[in-house]
């Protein structure tokens, strides 16, 4: 099943839709209520943090920064920033009674995480150039899978998303 125009502009699911005609004022709410969130768990693991908070896209960003890289190595893992997202996200959720698409980056990991996905599109299309019909990418968030799409047409080439759930995976094509 390949993601339509649309779905990839409002998400494919209601709650994703719903959380995508989020007022401006509801995604504020929802990055404070994340970043009260956030600060408890940087105080319970005696974590220094400085939170930024921004709406994008129809979405809440809240970034966790600190001078010392060291200081958040353990947060910024790219095992550890999705589960961390999905607690916050149902933290945020709880008090808003809303679904939340909030996006979390701790110590960048997001461009991190952008810069690996250019890494990987690069490498399928490699296997394009080598003779290859499609390319197909392992399973991923809606986020990076969002990401991905955006890095394939930047590349003039074209992607969709298939499959359901935790095994939606992206295949890139030629234009």
């Amino acid at each position: 099943m390949s993601n339509t125009a649309d779905e990839k502009a409002t998400g494919a699911t209601p709650e994703a839709r719903a959380a995508a005609s989020a007022t401006a004022e509801q995604l504020e709410q929802e990055g404070d209520i994340a970043a009260d969130y956030l600060e408890g768990l940087l105080d319970i693991a005696d974590i220094d943090g400085d939170l930024t908070l921004d709406v994008r896209a129809g979405r809440a960003y809240v970034s966790v920064d600190n001078d010392d890289d060291e200081a958040l190595r353990l947060l910024s893992d790219p095992d550890t920033v999705p589960a961390l997202q999905e607690l916050t996200r149902i933290a945020v959720q709880t008090q808003t009674g809303r679904f939340s698409r909030l996006i979390l980056d701790v110590g960048g990991s997001r461009d991190a995480r952008q810069r690996q996905l250019e890494k990987l599109v690069d490498r399928a299309i490699a296997r394009l150039d080598e003779g290859a019909s499609q390319a197909s990418l392992p399973a991923m968030s809606s986020y990076e899978r969002k990401l991905i799409h955006d890095i394939v047409a930047e590349r003039g080439l074209v992607s969709e998303s298939y499959g359901e759930g935790s095994d939606r995976h992206t295949v890139i094509r030629r234009a």
